[in-house]
């Protein structure tokens, strides 16, 4: 509990570094959809395996959504989560699970400190929040058009961690894929309002843990593959913008594929996961595909020049090269170059 605490004051400190904010700020828009593509595919796979591994409660559950997705859009995910939860409760073994405490119950802890803690778990997990968390979750809301500062959003999530740790809450962040939930048009079609699905989604984990015994058997007695397929049909549309906006740009697009594999890959490297490293992929790509030639050429990222980009054979030379207007048909050297 103290090793969490000094995250949280790590985290709010980091608030506190402009240069922190500025790099985040500079991380392509189509980099960054790419990374949050990534992070959602093993989520909205997760359906499929479902109907594979246990059809019989999986397909009431998507026939569910399919319905509601078409005729009452906005219910379509509450009401497959309502289906998944009596298909559990219809399958349930009649004893169920024990040493469940359906009551809820309020345990603070006292921090305590000590130098392996603060070492081996602090600093570890303020460095995995950090590039695993917080900057793919500012990344996120980039992608859907929100520019957050981030020093004000490190330093107050920070001081909310610091403040949860006695409680057993730990590191909250800017996390990707609630980010992508709560940001994405399916929260709410004007971007204005989208706030109220994070307010909402704050009350709803209140009251989750008013009921914390009560959804723990629930998921104690679910196959975890049921649950997740609920997750991933809420976040099949949040899939298919990030999609579409990593691939907009021609220019980009091999970056954003890279970024999107290496993310999707699930691998973790000095203990952070892939959607850092996708987002580093991503973007050494972008660096290799820009850097000069010896001879002072771009290296193009395609082959056909970018739009509105002038063809060599359309620059038009400097100096007495120039012939003027009433001679060679080119425009003279006081007025514009004509192509």
């Amino acid at each position: 509990v103290g090793a969490f605490l000094a995250t949280g004051l790590l985290i709010a400190a980091a608030g506190l570094i402009p240069a922190l904010g500025r790099a985040v700020a500079a991380i392509p828009g189509p980099i960054a959809s790419a990374m949050l593509a990534g992070v959602l595919l093993p989520l909205c796979t997760a359906p499929v395996r479902a109907l594979v591994e246990v059809p019989r409660l999986a397909a009431p559950v998507v026939l569910t959504w399919l319905v509601l997705h078409r005729f009452a859009r906005r219910w379509a995910v509450p009401a497959a989560l309502a289906v998944a939860a009596v298909a559990i409760a219809l399958t349930a073994p009649a004893a169920g699970p024990g040493r469940l405490h359906l009551a809820p119950t309020v345990e603070v802890t006292t921090p305590a400190w000590t130098l392996p803690a603060v070492v081996g778990l602090a600093l570890p997990l303020f460095l995995v929040t950090m590039a695993a968390q917080n900057v793919p979750g500012m990344a996120v809301l980039a992608g859907y058009g929100y520019r957050a500062p981030l020093g004000s959003a490190l330093r107050v999530t920070g001081l909310a961690s610091a403040l949860g740790a006695p409680a057993g809450g730990h590191a909250v962040n800017l996390a990707a894929i609630t980010a992508a939930l709560a940001a994405g048009p399916d929260a709410h079609p004007d971007p204005d309002r989208r706030w109220i699905a994070s307010v909402t989604a704050g009350i709803g984990l209140a009251l989750l843990g008013l009921g914390a015994g009560v959804a723990t058997a629930l998921v104690l007695l679910s196959p975890p593959i049921l649950v997740e397929a609920v997750a991933g049909l809420a976040l099949l549309g949040a899939l298919a913008g990030a999609v579409s906006a990593a691939v907009a740009e021609p220019e980009a697009r091999e970056a954003a594929v890279v970024t999107f594999v290496v993310t999707a890959s699930g691998v973790s490297l000095l203990g952070v996961g892939g959607a850092f490293w996708g987002l580093v992929a991503g973007w050494l790509m972008l660096l290799l595909f820009r850097r000069r030639r010896p001879g002072g050429d771009d290296r193009a990222a395609t082959t056909e020049p970018a739009e509105g980009a002038v063809a060599p054979a359309e620059v038009v030379p400097r100096g007495d090269d120039v012939p003027q207007a009433g001679g060679g048909g080119r425009a003279a050297l006081s007025g514009p170059p004509v192509r």
